[in-house]
């Protein structure tokens, strides 16, 4: 595979190639976009952005709800040498409020965004009362609707140790940290990923995966392009309200490259398990890239056998492991191998001791599945918390090494420096241990939450429940905890509650409210405890609550909490509304819905209220849409329509 010196040399090579990239916005909604158009639309839009005065080493902050016009507005940027700041356009406040932070942060940033989008952003910088952003907004929008079709703009000749674009994929949304990522950084990390794949020009792929995630931008648009096959963009909102499309749409485009994370296979089998697919044939699936979040053996084994009669095969499953700060890919196994797992007793997982084996099975018996081992022109070593570098078969800290690796945090010099050890390693945050030559991820240092793929901090999330009336900092806690009931990665918030626990479910109701309206977050489990441990500097100690959610402390209030809310929970008296009641409790785990609540109140997540919808839709094909629930937000609302 070639080595691109710069991003500009991959697109400009890419352009004389009979490929296309189709962008599915619907089932029946779709628009194709042959690579040498691309690179057409590019330009001018890049021409438009110069007639504004942008110049190399601006910042474009590109904010749209459309995957062509980021597209575009992406290569736009990088042919002239302005560096492109991807931001997920999501329906919360701490979205909103992320974008302020970055844009707060820019030395010379735009933002590249349609006329609905601003009028929102406009208005909640008015509630806020946040004037500096308002002037940011007035006098550094630029509106997708105003560029025009003018002349083509001035090709940069970048190097490539120009910055290519900056990741704000992960990261706090209090103090964001945008990765710098050079052309060399990504034109490495992309011949390394092809080569490791095996990824030929002839091959199809399709993604669901969000372009403003470093895998759905890096790993499938730019590492696809330059292996030059056609490739297949899904909005992630229409898989999240249409699951079923993604292998629908797989066996109609004969896609032989896939990817999702955990959560991606289990929103796809609830609902296949209930209506399944005719006429499905996987069996040009050649690998589906699993990452972003802690992979799941059972969920695997579960997504594998049950479209197994559709001609997928076991070895089509590929773990895999990466980070932002290290491009993307850094460890990927042989294509064509089956995955496995090692099983451990997860209180073995000390940093610097041996990992003890235990039986599937076993009450303290955690899988972890093996992802591979180096790409190319990475390096991967694990040391003890002294940087001294351990044996295979010793659990450590993961650090890296390698011309894909980011070299700096943007205007972060602190920030760098941490990332850093003094022989210039890259801390992962992650723990790993080698087995038969294979890293297998065990799990994390940095106190980062992982949901949907998402990266959250705990602090973040800690403020906003402080919010509510008798709360503060230093009573909640929140982590994540990953069980094999689960699958994915669970949302847990600790309160310091010393009454009686019949009191504490209007706690539990205001936590999951606050949490879901400002994040679109949903919270597992609200649990109540005497304590909250910390070091003898003061430091919570996460690790010993979820260790103790693990070993089934909290079992018994977790049950009364929801017997509590059960005795309660008597059904309306009208039939459909009961109905709908029941629907809800399938999908809304603990959290009880009322014929009267506001659905959008509750805090229940977006892709729970899709389940329902999709549920309903079920018992009522064709009468419900996820667009329907702003008109009729409570179930009392959504019966009388139904029955309309």
């Amino acid at each position: 595979m070639k080595l691109y010196d710069t991003l500009t040399d991959l697109v400009a090579e890419a352009r004389g190639r009979e490929r296309h990239i189709r962008f599915i916005d619907g089932e029946h909604d779709e628009s194709v976009v042959p690579f040498a158009d691309l690179w057409d639309r590019a330009r001018t839009l890049l021409g438009s952005l110069q007639s504004r005065g942008m110049q190399p080493g601006d910042e474009l902050v590109i904010f749209s709800q459309s995957n062509e016009n980021f597209v575009i507005a992406f290569w736009a940027a990088i042919l002239g040498g302005i560096v492109p700041v991807p931001v997920a356009v999501g329906i919360s406040d701490e979205h909103r409020s992320k974008l302020f932070r970055i844009l707060r942060q820019l030395k010379r940033g735009s933002l590249f965004t349609d006329s609905s989008l601003l009028e929102r952003l406009v208005d909640f910088a008015r509630e806020r009362h946040l004037k500096d952003v308002l002037v940011l907004l007035e006098s550094r929008t630029i509106l997708m609707g105003d560029v025009g079709t003018g002349d083509s703009g001035q090709v940069f000749d970048a190097s490539p140790e120009d910055p290519a674009f900056i990741q704000y994929s992960s990261g706090s949304t209090s103090d964001p940290k945008g990765v710098c990522l050079t052309h060399r950084n990504l034109c490495t990390n992309i011949r390394a990923i092809i080569e490791a794949t095996q990824w030929m020009q002839d091959d199809q792929s399709l993604s669901w995966m969000p372009l403003t995630h470093d895998m759905g931008l890096i790993g499938y648009h730019l590492s696809v392009m330059a292996a030059g096959m056609n490739h297949a963009v899904m909005d992630t909102s229409v898989f999240v309200r249409r699951p079923l499309l993604w292998m629908s749409k797989a066996n109609e485009l004969r896609a032989t490259q896939l990817c999702s994370p955990n959560f991606g296979y289990k929103h796809f089998l609830k609902l296949f398990d209930r209506k399944g697919l005719a006429d499905l044939d996987l069996s040009c699936v050649k690998l589906i890239l699993n990452g972003a979040e802690p992979i799941s053996y059972d969920l695997c084994e579960d997504f594998l056998s049950a479209l197994a009669p559709h001609g997928l095969k076991r070895s089509a499953m590929y773990p895999v492991y990466g980070l932002a700060e290290a491009t993307v890919g850094v460890s990927l196994g042989t294509p064509g191998d089956e995955y496995s797992r090692i099983t451990v007793n997860r209180h073995s997982l000390r940093i610097g001791e041996a990992f003890e084996v235990a039986q599937p099975g076993d009450a303290d018996a955690v899988s972890f599945i093996k992802v591979g081992n180096a790409i190319r022109d990475c390096e991967i070593r694990l040391v003890d918390n002294d940087d001294e570098i351990l044996d295979d078969g010793r659990v450590g800290n993961i650090q890296l090494h390698g011309a894909s690796v980011t070299a700096k945090i943007y205007g972060d010099s602190q920030a760098t420096r941490e990332l850093f050890t003094g022989d210039g390693w890259l801390r992962t945050g992650d723990c790993g241990v080698f087995v038969d030559k294979q890293l297998v991820i065990t799990g994390r240092l940095k106190d980062i939450i992982i949901v949907n793929g998402q990266n959250y901090y705990p602090h973040d999330i800690e403020e906003i429940a402080a919010q509510i009336d008798g709360l503060d900092l230093g009573r909640v806690v929140v982590a994540g905890a990953t069980t094999t009931a689960s699958q994915t990665e669970e949302l847990l918030a600790f309160i310091l509650y010393r009454k009686d626990v019949a009191d504490f479910s209007g706690i539990v109701d205001d936590v999951r409210r606050v949490i879901g309206e400002q994040t679109g977050l949903e919270v597992d489990h609200v649990i109540p405890v005497p304590r909250i441990p910390k070091t003898t500097s003061g430091k919570v100690q996460r690790a010993h609550l979820l260790r103790d959610y693990l070993d089934g402390a909290f079992d018994d209030v977790i049950e009364v909490l929801r017997s509590s809310g059960e005795a309660t929970a008597a059904m309306d008296d009208d039939a459909l509304v009961a109905e709908l009641e029941l629907i809800c409790r399938e999908f809304s785990k603990e959290r009880r819905i009322g014929p009267d609540d506001n659905l959008f109140e509750v805090g229940v997540s977006s892709l729970t209220l899709t389940e329902i919808t999709l549920a309903i839709d079920e018992r009522y094909p064709g009468k419900l849409d996820i667009s329907d629930l702003f008109d009729y937000p409570t179930l009392r609302e959504i019966a009388a329509f139904l029955r309309r």
